[in-house]
Order: C-alpha cells, then sequence, then structure tokens
C-alpha cells in the first residue's frame, strides 16, 4: 500500500534555483518515486522572505497548494473546500548546510535501491518520500502533512499509527535516549498520547519527566499531520496580520517579514499543558505575540496527539563534521528501506583499497586511490595514485584536482569542491576546514584545521587582518566568517594547490603572498553564491560517467546485474545518448557474440525506455528492408561493422514512439542473430555416419513419444542455456497408448522434394527448384520445418550454384518424399515441433544412408530451430528422442552441450506413475512465441526476479531428481507446483482463467499439476494423489463453471524411446488423431 498525494510541495530559502528544485521533483515522478499514482500537484515553492522559519514555509506552502487546487478545480478564488479531501506532503529543505551546497534534502546516502525501475542517487529527499508515501502515511485520513528534510528518517514498514476516530494534529515522535534529548526537542505527552508540552534542550528533570516505561523519550523528529480541519483553519490565518507577511502575498503587499517556528509558534498552541497567556508571551518580538495570539485563536480548539514510533530512528544532520562522516559510514537500522553499500554508485578501479567503515558515493575513482576507515568520498573523479586518511570528508573533486593530492597528507579533514555564481560569473571556489572546527566558536575557543588559531596562524604566518575587518569585534570573529577561501586573483588562475598549502608543516613565502594577494571570501559570504543548480547538474554528468563504466563493467564482466533500471534513467534524465554510444561500443569492441548480444538488447530496452509506453507493442516484425544491410553484415560474421550500421541507422527511426519501437524490434532481430550463432555452436557435438542406403521407394519410419517437462523448463532457453546453465527434469510419454508423433521419407527417382503434412487435412507441398527452399527460416511459412530439415541434415545444399536437381540427382539418384504427423493438437505445450524436427532428421539422415546418435540429434535440433528463426531450447528433444525419466543438463559455457542423465527410480515405481499420471487437455491454445520473446527480453535485462528464478528452476530440477530417485510421489507433487510457480514467474499471463479454475478444481485431488511447456493453454498434466483416477477428475471437472471443451488422456513412461525402421514401399497408413498438421 501507498498514500495517495493530490499535491507534493518542496520549500526552499529565497535565493535558491526553483527550475534546478521543479527538474529534480519532475524526475522523481518519472522514477515511480512519489507513489503509485503520481500527484497530479508538485512544486518547488520558494519562501517569500530569507528567514521564514518552518512555520511561516508552511503557511506560505499550504496556500500556494490550496490556490492552484482551487484553479484545477475551477475556482477564480482560493478554496478552503479544495482540503476537504485532498492529501497534500510538504517537504521543507530548511537553511543551509556546511556539507552539501544543495542543502540536508539533497545529501546523498551510501545506499542503493536494487529494485527501483530507476537507478538513481538516493538522497535523504528521496528516503523521507518512501518513508512518508509507504510507511507513515499509509492508512492516514485526507489532511496535509509536513515533514523536515534537516534528518535522516527510518520507520518500520508498519508503523502501528491508530487512525480510527482521528481528529485535530498529530506530531510522529521517535524514541531516544535522554541523552540525545539534551540537544533536541521532545515531547511530555500522557499515557493516551495527549501532548502537554514541547521542550527543546531541556534540564535533566525537564527530560526525565517525558520519559516512558522503557526509560527512552519521545523526540522531536519534524514530521506533523494536520487534519482537514486543522489545516482549513491555518488557512484562514493567511489573511490576518501580522501572519499574512508568511506568504508570498503578504510579500507583494508589502507586509514587513516575520519568523515563525512550526512546532514552537504553530503547534505548541494546541498543546494541552500550555496557557494562553505563557504561550503569547512566549514570543520575540511584538509580531510574533501578534502572530501566536491569531493561532492561538485559530487552533487551539484541535487537540494535539502524538504517535511515537517504536524501532523508528531519527539522527539529525548537523553541523558537526564527526557526527555527519559518522552518519554516512554506519550501517542503517533494521528499519531501513534502503540497502546499504559502501560503493554506491561508484566505479572503482582498485575496490580493494577501500577500507572497511569508509563510503563512497557517486564516483569515479581510477587507479590505485586508497580511502581509510572513517573517510567517506562523494561526488568525486579522481585519478591515483592517491591516499586519503581516516576521517576526511572528501566532495566535489574533479579529475584535474588530483595531481595537487597526490602526496598531500589528508587526514580528518573536510575538502570540498563548489560551484558558485558570482553574478555571471561562474567559478569554481575550494573550501577546507578540520572535523573537530566548529563554525560559530568564539576564536578564542576554536580550531582550525583541528588545532588552536594560534597556532595555525605561527605556522602559516596568516594574521587576523588577513581573515577579519580590523574593526570587527573580537567576539564576533570565527571560522564562519573568516575570509579563508582564494575565489579570483588579478592575474594567475587558482586551483586546488592555492588552498592545500594550509596543510603543509613549512609554508613556503610565495604561496602565503599568492594567497593574500587573491581575493578571498568566507563560507558565510560564498552561501548565497552557491549555485546549486550547477553542483546538481555536475552530480548528473558524473552519476552517468560512472553510469558507462558500469555498463562496461557488467557486461564485459558478464554481470547478472540489470542494466534496466539504468537506461529508465538515462532516458529520464536525458543521457540516453551516451548511454547508447557506450553500448554500441561495448557490443561492437567486445569480439564476443554472446556479450554483443545482450548490449544489443540493452539498446532495444533504451529505445523501447524512450517510447515512453506508447508506440505499439514490443515484439513484432524485425525485417524492413532499411535494416537489411546491417543484419546481413551480422549474419555474414562482422560484428563490428554490423553494430554501426545498426547505430547508422537507429539514428533515422528516433523521432517518434512509433519509430522508438520499431528499432528496438529490429535490434531485438539483430541480436536473435548472435544467439543462433552462439547455438550454432552446437553443431560440433552433431556427427553423421554413413551406413546402407535405403532402396528407392522404401519408407523410414520414425515414432515417438511426447514429453513431459517435470521441472526447469526455460532454463534450457538459449541465452539463458548457455549464461546460466540449464537443468530440466523430462519424462517421455505415451498419450492414450499411442507414440503421437512421427515423420516417414523415401527417395523417390524424380529429383524433387514431395512434402506432405498428414491429418485431418492434408496438405502437399512440391520443391523443385533451391528458390522453393529460400523461405526456409520463416515459421509460418508452408513447409518450413521440413525445409529446413533438408538444409540442416545437408541433404541439399543451399544456397549453393549447383540447382536442386542437379544435387539430387548426382547424390542421391533422385529426389525425397516426406511425411509427417502428430496427433496432438496445435500448441499441446508436449514439445511437437521439436520432437516432430528430430522425427524428421532421423528419417531423413536414414533415407540419405547416413546415421546420427540421438545426443547428435539432440543437438542438430537446436542448430535447425535456429535456423528455423524460432529459437527454443533443447529440453523438447531431449524429452521426445531420450527413453524414458531423465535429466538434462547444459553448462554456462560456449559451445552449448547437453548431456543427459538417466534417472533410475525403485523397482514398480514407473508404474505407480503410469497409475498417478493424467494429461488434461485445457481447450487453450498457447503461443508460446510471443512467450520465448518476453522470456529473452527480460533475461538479457537481468531483472533481478528473472535471475533468482532461473536459479530456482535449476535447483528445484535437482530436487525433482532426487524426488524421482526416491520414489516420492508427495516430494514429486511438491516440486511441480514450485515448478508451476516459477513458470508463472518467468512468464506473466502463462495462466489463462480458465486453467486457473480448472487447476483450483483439481487441487484438493493432486499432489501437483503444471501446464506443459510454456504454458498459456495447451496440456494441463496432474499427479494424483490416488491411482486411477480419470473418471473421478472428468467428473469434478465437468461439474466446475467456465472451462470450455476440455478432455483428460492417459499417459505412460515410455521406456523405448524413439524408433526408427526400415520399411517397404507402401506402409500401411496409420490412423492420426490430430486436427492440426504439423508443418
Amino acid at each position: 500500500m501507498a498514500a495517495e498525494w493530490d499535491g507534493v510541495l518542496l520549500t526552499y530559502q529565497r535565493g535558491g534555483c526553483v527550475a534546478a528544485f521543479q527538474r529534480e521533483l519532475e524526475v522523481r515522478r518519472l522514477r515511480g518515486g512519489l507513489g503509485p499514482r503520481p500527484p497530479p500537484l508538485l512544486l518547488a515553492v520558494e519562501d517569500p522572505w530569507h528567514q521564514l522559519g518552518s512555520g511561516g514555509a508552511t503557511l506560505n506552502a499550504l496556500l500556494v497548494a490550496a490556490e492552484h487546487l482551487s484553479a484545477r478545480a475551477g475556482c477564480t478564488v482560493v478554496s478552503s473546500d479544495v482540503l476537504r479531501e485532498a492529501r497534500i506532503l510538504i517537504l521543507h529543505m530548511g537553511r543551509d548546510f556546511s556539507f552539501d551546497d544543495c542543502g540536508r534534502a539533497f545529501t546523498c546516502l551510501p545506499v542503493e535501491e536494487p529494485s527501483a525501475p530507476a537507478e538513481a542517487l538516493v538522497c535523504n529527499l528521496d528516503s523521507l518520500l518512501e518513508t512518508m508515501t509507504h510507511r507513515l502515511c499509509v492508512g492516514s485520513p485526507p489532511g496535509v502533512w509536513v515533514c523536515s528534510t534537516d534528518m535522516l528518517l527510518t520507520v518500520p514498514s508498519e508503523p502501528g499509527i491508530d487512525w480510527d476516530g482521528f481528529q485535530g494534529v498529530r506530531v510522529i515522535a521517535v524514541p531516544g535516549s535522554q541523552m540525545y534529548a539534551r540537544c533536541h526537542g521532545v515531547y511530555l505527552a500522557d499515557e493516551q498520547g495527549l501532548v502537554h508540552d514541547i521542550i527543546y534542550k531541556g534540564t535533566e528533570a525537564q527530560i526525565r519527566q517525558c520519559a516512558g516505561p522503557d526509560g527512552t523519550v519521545p523526540l522531536v523528529c519534524g514530521v506533523v499531520f494536520f487534519s482537514s480541519d486543522a489545516a482549513e483553519q491555518l488557512l484562514a490565518t493567511h489573511v490576518i496580520p501580522p501572519l499574512d507577511a508568511c506568504t508570498y502575498l503578504g510579500l507583494d503587499s508589502g507586509a514587513p517579514p516575520i519568523q515563525l517556528s512550526l512546532f514552537f509558534d504553530m503547534v505548541l498552541c494546541m498543546a494541552a499543558g500550555v496557557t494562553e497567556e505563557g504561550f503569547v508571551k512566549g514570543g520575540s518580538d511584538a509580531s510574533v505575540r501578534s502572530a501566536r495570539s491569531v493561532l492561538w485563536a485559530a487552533l487551539r480548539a484541535f487537540p494535539l496527539s502524538m504517535a511515537c514510533i517504536s524501532k523508528a530512528s531519527y539522527d539529525y544532520l548537523s553541523t558537526s563534521a564527526s557526527d555527519h562522516i559518522r552518519s554516512l559510514t554506519l550501517l542503517p537500522t533494521s528499519a531501513s528501506h534502503f540497502h546499504f553499500c559502501p560503493t554506491a554508485h561508484a566505479h572503482l578501479d582498485q575496490p580493494w583499497l577501500l577500507e572497511e567503515g569508509s563510503a563512497v558515493t557517486n564516483c569515479l575513482l581510477e587507479g590505485a586511490v586508497r580511502l581509510a576507515a572513517g573517510s567517506v568520498i562523494q561526488h568525486c573523479h579522481l585519478q591515483g595514485p592517491l591516499e586519503i586518511g581516516p576521517g576526511c570528508l572528501i566532495s566535489g573533486l574533479s579529475s584535474g584536482c588530483s595531481a595537487a593530492l597526490q602526496g598531500c597528507p589528508l587526514r580528518d579533514v573536510v575538502l570540498q569542491g563548489h560551484h558558485v555564481r558570482l553574478h555571471a560569473l561562474p567559478c569554481r571556489v575550494f573550501t577546507l576546514t578540520g572535523r573537530l572546527d566548529d563554525w560559530q566558536s568564539p576564536l578564542e575557543e576554536a580550531t582550525y584545521l583541528n588545532v588552536p588559531w594560534a597556532e595555525f596562524f605561527r605556522r602559516t604566518g596568516i594574521r587576523a587582518g588577513d581573515l577579519w575587518a580590523a574593526e570587527a569585534p573580537a567576539s564576533s570573529r570565527c571560522l564562519l566568517n573568516a575570509r579563508l577561501f582564494p575565489v579570483l586573483h588579478a592575474r594567475q588562475a587558482l586551483g586546488l594547490p592555492d588552498l592545500l598549502w594550509l596543510l603543509a608543516p613549512t609554508v613556503p613565502g610565495e604561496q602565503l603572498a599568492r594567497w593574500r594577494a587573491a581575493w578571498r571570501m568566507s563560507w558565510q559570504e560564498l552561501l548565497p553564491c552557491l549555485d546549486k543548480a550547477a553542483e546538481l547538474g555536475a552530480r548528473r554528468e558524473l552519476f552517468f560517467l560512472q553510469a558507462q563504466r558500469k555498463v562496461r563493467r557488467v557486461l564485459l564482466g558478464r554481470q547478472d546485474s540489470s542494466l534496466l533500471p539504468l537506461a529508465c534513467s538515462a532516458v529520464h534524465e536525458g543521457y540516453h545518448e551516451a548511454v547508447l554510444g557506450t553500448l554500441d561500443e561495448v557490443a561492437s569492441g567486445s569480439g564476443d557474440a554472446g556479450i554483443a548480444a545482450r548490449a544489443l538488447a540493452c539498446v532495444a530496452e533504451v529505445l523501447g525506455c524512450m517510447a515512453r509506453g506508447e508506440g505499439g507493442l514490443r515484439s513484432g516484425p524485425a525485417a524492413n528492408r532499411e535494416w537489411a544491410p546491417a543484419l546481413r553484415r551480422l549474419e555474414s560474421g562482422d560484428l563490428a561493422g554490423g553494430v554501426r550500421l545498426l547505430a547508422a541507422e537507429r539514428r533515422k527511426w528516433m523521432s517518434s514512439p512509433a519509430l522508438l519501437v520499431r528499432a528496438a524490434r529490429h535490434y531485438e532481430g539483430a541480436e536473435q542473430i548472435l544467439v543462433r550463432q552462439a547455438v550454432m555452436s552446437s553443431c560440433q557435438f552433431v556427427s553423421v555416419g554413413q551406413t546402407e542406403l535405403p532402396p528407392v521407394g522404401h519408407w523410414v519410419q520414425v515414432t515417438c513419444p511426447a514429453r513431459l517437462d517435470l521441472s526447469g523448463g526455460w532454463s534450457d532457453t538459449p541465452p539463458i542455456s548457455y549464461e546460466h546453465g540449464g537443468a530440466v527434469v523430462d519424462v517421455a510419454v505415451l498419450v492414450d497408448g499411442r507414440r503421437p508423433i512421427g515423420a516417414r521419407a523415401r527417395r523417390i527417382g524424380q529429383p524433387q522434394l514431395r512434402l506432405l503434412s498428414l491429418g485431418a487435412s492434408t496438405s502437399q507441398l512440391l520443391c523443385q527448384e533451391l528458390e522453393d527452399l529460400q523461405d526456409y527460416c520463416q515459421p509460418h511459412a508452408p513447409g518450413a520445418l521440413l525445409k529446413a530439415a533438408f538444409i540442416c541434415t545437408q541433404v541439399v545444399q543451399f544456397p549453393s550454384e549447383k540447382p536442386l536437381r542437379v544435387q539430387l540427382m548426382e547424390n542421391f539418384g533422385g529426389g525425397f518424399e516426406v511425411h509427417t504427423w502428430s496427433d496432438l493438437p496445435h500448441g499441446s505445450g508436449l514439445g511437437t515441433s521439436s520432437i516432430l524436427a528430430g522425427a524428421v532428421m532421423a528419417s531423413l539422415y536414414r533415407a540419405a544412408g547416413k546415421v546420427a546418435s540421438t545426443e547428435s540429434l539432440i543437438h542438430a535440433v537446436l542448430h535447425l530451430e535456429q535456423r528455423l528463426t524460432t529459437g527454443g531450447g533443447w529440453q523438447d528433444q531431449v524429452g521426445g528422442l531420450m527413453p524414458g525419466i531423465k535429466i538434462g543438463r547444459s553448462k554456462a559455457q560456449l559451445p552449448l552441450r547437453v548431456e543427459v542423465e538417466k534417472i533410475s527410480v525403485p523397482e514398480g515405481f514407473t508404474q505407480t506413475l503410469n497409475d498417478h499420471l493424467l494429461l488434461v487437455y485445457t481447450g487453450k491454445t498457447r503461443l508460446a512465441r510471443n512467450l520465448l520473446q518476453d522470456v529473452v527480453r527480460n533475461w538479457y535485462a537481468r531483472l533481478p526476479s528473472i535471475v533468482q528464478n532461473a536459479n530456482a528452476l535449476v535447483s528445484n530440477a535437482e530436487e525433482c531428481a532426487r524426488a524421482l530417485r526416491q520414489g516420492d510421489l508427495p516430494l514429486l507433487g511438491q516440486c511441480l507446483e514450485r515448478y508451476w510457480q516459477q513458470k508463472k514467474c518467468m512468464a506473466p499471463g502463462c495462466q489463462p482463467l480458465a486453467v486457473g479454475r480448472m487447476m483450483a478444481a483439481l487441487q484438493p485431488h493432486v499432489y501437483g499439476q503444471c501446464l506443459a511447456g510454456a504454458g498459456g493453454g495447451g496440456f494441463l498434466y496432474v499427479l494424483t494423489k490416488a491411482p486411477g483416477q480419470k473418471e473421478a477428475l472428468q467428473q469434478v471437472l465437468a461439474q466446475t463453471q467456465g472451462l470450455g471443451n476440455f478432455s483428460i488422456h492417459s499417459i505412460q513412461v515410455d521406456t523405448g524411446g524413439f524408433s526408427v525402421e526400415v520399411l517397404g514401399c507402401e506402409p500401411e497408413d496409420s490412423t492420426h488423431l490430430g486436427e492440426d498438421r504439423a508443418v
């Protein structure tokens, strides 16, 4: 569940960059970070005054929200009625932050979100949005939530807040220690949760009074909820002086500024233990006292309650460097919804040089960069060799700073690079402070670079007059206003060395002179000049620079990491061209078809993301003539040339969603060419010998059982079978006592190919020229499978300079006639097409005087299906060509080789299976082709669920094999049930509604059940609890509504496998049950 916001507003101090913050909100909307239904109203709101306070910012944001919602509702004036059913979230950025130029809200955390739909840096703002949307606010009534962004807040997934009968205003508290509370605010509340007072930096006695039975106190954590009634009353105050000065309307009307606190000027007035006189007199000046009087009259009637969230944690982002470094290097609590990552969104050439207890976020560290425990690097591109000691925070440095850092002793310092704009002049400024320094401590008590000022002056030669004006009182002099940091020089460019000399044990005179000659600014003076838009842009650029390294690392290292979230993020933020260029480089330069295929699949994903859900379905044809030169180049084996031509053609197809989708289809077509080439490596395991040539006119007949896949299916599908490795348990079965699949071939005197499909309607095709075979790679073309079989068995050479007639006469003295049949309906899920391909190839080999082992036939069918372009794995032919019960396996390597192990079962268990296994025809035809495209696409995207499922498929296959060896029907049933869940994960949508009803009706009577093959229809096989249940299940299903035409069939394990017989000229025709032809 998640809260569905009608408006999300981010307030920021006057002088910020509205466009940059609005962009950040819009990007989060695209990423899905604002809940399942993006809020209609999404605004960055500038405070009307520089020091408005959290209370004034809340009132101004509430007015802006009400005004926009009123306009959307068609009102011509602000109406408080729009708040009645609205759910609004107001987030306050608050004051400047010395450790992040963009404020506490955009402080990046060392965490990653593996399951996020878009990969991005995680800021404190993202953490709070996640907490508020998916945890804290779930189930709350309409109203206004207000949340500060100056703290790290973690909340359990079920915070346990009771909203029944709620009225008024509720504050959220987090349990904390009494020691921590000495520097923070705490609530004094009764057992019913009613707040009596808010105590800030109280005495030990006051804090102890707030403690609960466990000794903890409810800390003020910056989160408040106003019910709709309370929000309306608060909104009404915006027209009453002096509160009107809190809003932009007051600014425009010339009202004098006022500063109000959310908690101590607004919320406190509702505390039960506070009197009107005490509250109003507590105002800092006359205007605040007047505002408090208005707020008392407006809000006092609302009860103020508290919800203290157990197992939640609160960590204020203070101005202490030690505290900040600790926050970025310690593991979060168990309540955190993010995955702590010491190297979050960072590329490191030598990650082993990072000591445990350090953290690197959004960085590109090239070469040997050593980082000691207790240190943090953020937003840096550095080149080693570098050594950074403990207690450091390094941020915002580019690669050009690396030379200055080499050999420089960094320990217990905060070194930051800043984007600054001086009027219209952009420039880079560096600041350097000590971890133990305090910005505002008086000069006599303070330190700089962790040593007393007097010692710093003695070591560097700097004088107090260099840093502060002579008339500045000694009591006002502090680090905050010390003009330490060089900004501009009249004759020379400044850089990091002009600051790092302050760390040197001895100082050259020219360095001091150069420093004195520079125009310098204090941190206090720099703060208003910080260019937040430039800083956010630089972080974004660095993120995608390291992301491009990640793309190379994942693809070239064959890692099971998904690049789809990164593709989505690149599209959202306008970096898709950079990512596409990197993918082109990997595909063309890898020299490996497997790596290149995945890279091309990733290009297709980027194009699909660019279409933003428009332009049609991803699956579709990929044979447009404009793309043909590039595809032909790939077919010829010129990988680099093919990728270059694909990229050139791609640029012509990026102007609309429809063109983007069609381009993505052609990239998937290109990827399939490379998959085919990889799978064709299995040809080396096809060994064909010579044997006696049967007489002309004598039939070679092959009959085959069907197959049941008991576990592991999909793991045999290329590229999964050779990138991950596969294992499938198969059983060869007779259906209603018959082998349902077969083919026969014979030589004929005429130099032609006669192809017949036998069934309810016989189809005949005559091929007399090589051109008649050219559509063999189009699966739906008449006779495509048989044409491909002639080519793959090399009975016919295609392409060839020799005409078909000449080939046939020279090699065989005539042509061939082939008949095929299947007694199974189309889309049965029992492996018909692959088994039939094996039958055809076996009959052709023998009719042409050749012989191939069963292992060779298994690999030959793999080759044929790739030439046919239907794809598909190896489990069907293993199941139908190898006898009995077995497990097939392929390793995660090329060339692709399938190894089959017979599963020995206890004596009599084969008959037990015959008695307990039944086939139920669902009456639904499945389309495996569409399912296959989706599975391959998801595998190449390395979706975490698909990777985990691939692991589970293989392990379940091994477990299924153990169950069969033990003769354990219940355990076998568990494997079948697990297998069906795995199939549904691999190919969502493979269970039609009618099949779901059928399986529910059968569930009480079976140990396990599963749709055969890819699912989506066809046959359902069931392992019944009792033997001989055909009639009983017939009755159960007959009484179930909405099943359509179903039928139940008996099956028996075929222990003999497929048969090859050389017959006479005119064998007796068999009667076949199938209604659909197999060719």
